[in-house]
């Protein structure tokens, strides 16, 4: 049977045990591929009438978007009262406490801003974008899975990843569910979402299918994925996270009905 490896969270020490964590070069990889994916798309004229240039305010507004929404709805969805008992532990992001559907509206919100100064549609800056965020989204679950943070649930120790995490101090084998996430949410969303924005779509498709795709893979991979011990199951047996995706999915059928609509007429 598998055991984690127990990596060293910090990847580069500074001084002592000051260093630079994987977690934040996962953050810092995700917002390079970000850039990277966004001005070859630029180059290729896919969509028309964006430049490169535009890329490093864009960045700008979705690294504060990813962190401030990120780290406010962990606050918020997950340990409110943690927080509120220990306002000191709220900039210490180096231990982890992300949540992504928290950075998600974050980025929303930054988007909004951007689309504004730009004189662009909402929807047209969320497609442009939402391409090149499922390889960001892999990264940080590669952070989670090097933190040996997120664990799955107990699974049969037959299952062919079925790992020992030693942070889960009860010697059972669980899913590596940060993988799950990684290949669902991270890899597989990616070559979807690239693939289907290749062709001129109708203004608001691109991101309705990212919010189907994150929604559906999320709601997925959760059911592998050990529930907060601080939350548990909630209602209908579901996660915090599936009844945060709940929504997202909703929405995405929503706005593909409405974007289908706009181009037949």
């Amino acid at each position: 049977m598998l055991v984690h490896p127990q990596f060293d969270p910090v990847a580069i020490y500074i001084y002592d045990k000051i260093g630079v964590h994987w977690y934040g070069l996962m953050y810092l990889l995700g917002f390079v591929l970000f850039v990277m994916l966004g001005r070859w798309r630029i180059r290729r004229g896919n969509p028309a009438g964006w430049q490169t240039s535009e890329m490093d305010d864009l960045l700008f507004y979705g690294v504060l978007g990813v962190i401030l929404g990120g780290r406010l709805g962990y606050m918020l969805f997950y340990k409110f009262d943690y927080y509120l008992a220990n306002p000191a532990e709220v900039l210490m992001v180096w231990k982890g406490g992300m949540a992504f559907h928290g950075g998600f509206i974050g980025v929303l919100a930054a988007m909004a801003l951007f689309a504004r100064k730009t004189g662009r549609t909402f929807f047209q800056v969320t497609d442009f974008i939402a391409p090149l965020v499922p390889l960001g989204l892999a990264a940080g679950r590669i952070g989670n899975f090097i933190n040996g943070e997120l664990w799955g649930r107990v699974s049969d120790a037959s299952m062919p990843l079925a790992m020992i995490f030693p942070q889960a101090h009860d010697g059972l084998p669980r899913h590596p569910s940060q993988l799950y996430q990684f290949a669902l949410e991270g890899v597989l969303l990616f070559i979807i979402l690239w693939r289907f924005s290749a062709k001129t779509r109708p203004v608001g498709q691109i991101s309705a299918l990212f919010l189907l795709g994150y929604g559906s893979f999320r709601f997925i991979a959760e059911f592998a994925r050990e529930p907060d011990d601080f939350l548990g199951l909630l209602a209908m047996n579901l996660s915090m996270g599936q009844l945060l995706s709940l929504p997202m999915i909703a929405l995405g059928v929503l706005l593909w009905v409405m974007s289908s609509r706009r181009a037949s007429v």
